[in-house]
């Protein structure tokens, strides 16, 4: 059990069932006599991602989620979803486009990531800090972003995604795209 007192960013909870993570939290002290001490927090969805702010009174107890983080492998995509490996008990498992959202797009075969799971069973996927993409089409470049330094064109990558890269970038090359931003971060190495 983990009680309000105990709270810091990272911990992770149980409430109502579902596992979150802390990510933010203040404590709000009474100005009045006998008023309870809060504890407010802003809560990510381990399972959903999403993200919820909640009070709780000083002393609360919450319990502590099964969650466990291991390295896993993706494997291919089918009509029925993506499957993964996990690469400690190579067990397979397969999550829907539904679960994935953003990341089903950017996963290429062999990729290396995290999968989160809950109660024993995955509920997602999580993306390397950088992932490997294939510039398929190029626009013409011009040079209106000068204050910033940097002159960039659009580009389609072969996922179907757009991209803004430097000019010395031709379809077909590889590079590098920082899951953080969504931004171009360097060529990838042949």
């Amino acid at each position: 059990m983990i009680a309000t007192g105990d709270f810091k960013r990272g911990a992770r909870i149980l409430v109502d069932g579902e596992p979150y993570t802390i990510e933010d939290l203040t404590v709000q002290s009474p100005s009045a006599r006998g008023a309870a001490t809060l504890v407010k927090v802003r809560l990510r969805s381990i399972v959903a991602g999403t993200i919820a702010d909640r009070t709780f009174k000083a002393g609360e107890k919450f319990e502590e989620p099964d969650v466990a983080i291991r390295p896993v492998q993706f494997l291919y995509h089918d009509g029925e979803g993506h499957h993964f490996m996990d690469r400690e008990t190579y067990d397979q498992f397969t999550l829907d486009e539904r679960v994935l959202g953003d990341t089903g797009p950017w996963l290429s075969d062999q990729l290396e990531l995290t999968g989160v799971f809950f109660n024993g069973n995955a509920v997602g996927v999580n993306l390397p800090t950088f992932v490997e993409a294939e510039v398929d089409m190029v626009g013409g470049g011009s040079k209106g972003d000068t204050a910033s330094g940097k002159n960039l064109k659009d580009a389609t990558l072969t996922n179907g995604k757009n991209l803004k890269v430097p000019l010395f970038i031709e379809s077909g090359e590889k590079v590098l795209v920082d899951t953080r931003t969504w931004e171009f971060a360097r060529r990838a190495k042949a």
